[in-house]
């Protein structure tokens, strides 16, 4: 085993582009990561639309959530979003029945194409929401997604 990588590791060696941006005295430690950690306790999907500031968002199809059917193992469900809104700025990703709701959170650069894709976890059959920030709006769409086999330790 190699003690002076370890050490390294402990003392800062492995922060991470965060933790570099926190060290450059660029980020405040907790700053960037206290507006999302309400989005990802929440227990609802009217909790999670508050927390991220989306308390009416409009359904849209310009917002298409692709996704199988049915999963047939809960662990590993396939899931995109490709929003056609100009200026999408994030992406989230939310299970109405699992334990935690967002199941991800993707923030986009500008000039960047307004799609993601992504392996969640679903504990059942389930509701599944996109919901896309742009500009000042908050558009969303939803699916139901049948699961044959629990992903969330069932």
């Amino acid at each position: 085993m190699n003690h002076q990588r370890r050490g390294a590791l402990k003392t800062g060696g492995g922060l991470g582009i965060f933790g570099m941006l926190v060290a450059a005295g660029l980020v405040k430690p907790g700053t960037a990561l206290a507006r999302d950690q309400r989005v990802f306790d929440a227990k609802t999907i009217d909790e999670a639309l508050t927390a991220m500031g989306a308390a009416k968002p409009e359904m849209s199809d310009d917002v298409q959530l692709i996704a199988p059917d049915i999963a047939e193992n809960g662990a590993v469900v396939p899931v995109g979003v490709l929003s056609n809104i100009p200026g999408t700025e994030s992406v989230s990703i939310m299970v109405e029945k699992n334990p935690n709701m967002v199941a991800a959170n993707f923030m986009l650069p500008d000039g960047t194409m307004g799609e993601v894709q992504t392996r969640i976890k679903m504990g059942q059959t389930s509701d599944v929401y996109a919901v896309v920030k742009a500009g000042d709006k908050y558009y969303m769409n939803k699916k139901e997604i049948k699961v044959t086999l629990g992903g969330c330790g069932g």
